[in-house]
C-alpha cells in the first residue's frame, strides 16, 4: 500500500493546498494531511479547528486523513511507517526553499519528498495573504473553500 504525509501549517487551508490535496490523493492508496504545531507560533485558528476544516473540505476523499504533529516531520513519517512527503510549490521561491529541506530528509531518513506545482491560477495564494485580505474587509472567496470563507468571515466580523 502506498501512503504518503502532505504537512503545513494550514492556517488556515486555501484552495491551492486543496488543489495539490486531491491530486495527491489519486495517486497514493493512503494519504495524511498533517497539521504542523509550532508552539512559539500563534495562529489565527487553533490546531483543532485547522483539522476540522481540513476534514471538512477533504470530506470527498475516502483515503485522506487528517493529524496533528510537531517537531520534525520525517520523526511523524517514520513513526506513521511511511517514507513519502509531499509538498507544494507556488513557485521557483517555494521551490528555493523547501529543496534544501528535503535534501536533509532524504540524507537523515531515506525519506523522499515529492513535489506538486499548484494550480497556476492559485501560485498568488498563500494563507497568510488570505488572513490579511480578509481581516481588511477583501474578498477571498474564489481562493479557500466555502467552510474557510465562512470562518474567515466569523473571524473578522
Amino acid at each position: 500500500m502506498s501512503s504518503a504525509v502532505c504537512p503545513g501549517s494550514f492556517d488556515p487551508i486555501t484552495s491551492g493546498h486543496l488543489y495539490v490535496i486531491e491530486r495527491a490523493a489519486q495517486r497514493f492508496d493512503e494519504l495524511v494531511v498533517a497539521v504542523t504545531v509550532n508552539p512559539y507560533k500563534q495562529g489565527l485558528f487553533s490546531t483543532e479547528e485547522r483539522i476540522e476544516l481540513i476534514q471538512e473540505v477533504t470530506a470527498h476523499l475516502p483515503n485522506v486523513r487528517v493529524d496533528s504533529t510537531t517537531g520534525l516531520i520525517v520523526d511523524y513519517v517514520r513513526a506513521q511507517g511511511m517514507s513519502t512527503i509531499v509538498k507544494g510549490l507556488r513557485n521557483g521561491v517555494d521551490f528555493e526553499y523547501e529543496q534544501p529541506m528535503a535534501q536533509m530528509n532524504r540524507e537523515m531518513t531515506g525519506c523522499e519528498t515529492i513535489f506538486m506545482l499548484t494550480d497556476p491560477a492559485l501560485a498568488h495564494v498563500s494563507s497568510s495573504l488570505m488572513k490579511e485580505v480578509a481581516k481588511l474587509g477583501g474578498d477571498v472567496e474564489r481562493f479557500v473553500p466555502a467552510a474557510v470563507h465562512k470562518r474567515l468571515l466569523a473571524k473578522f466580523a
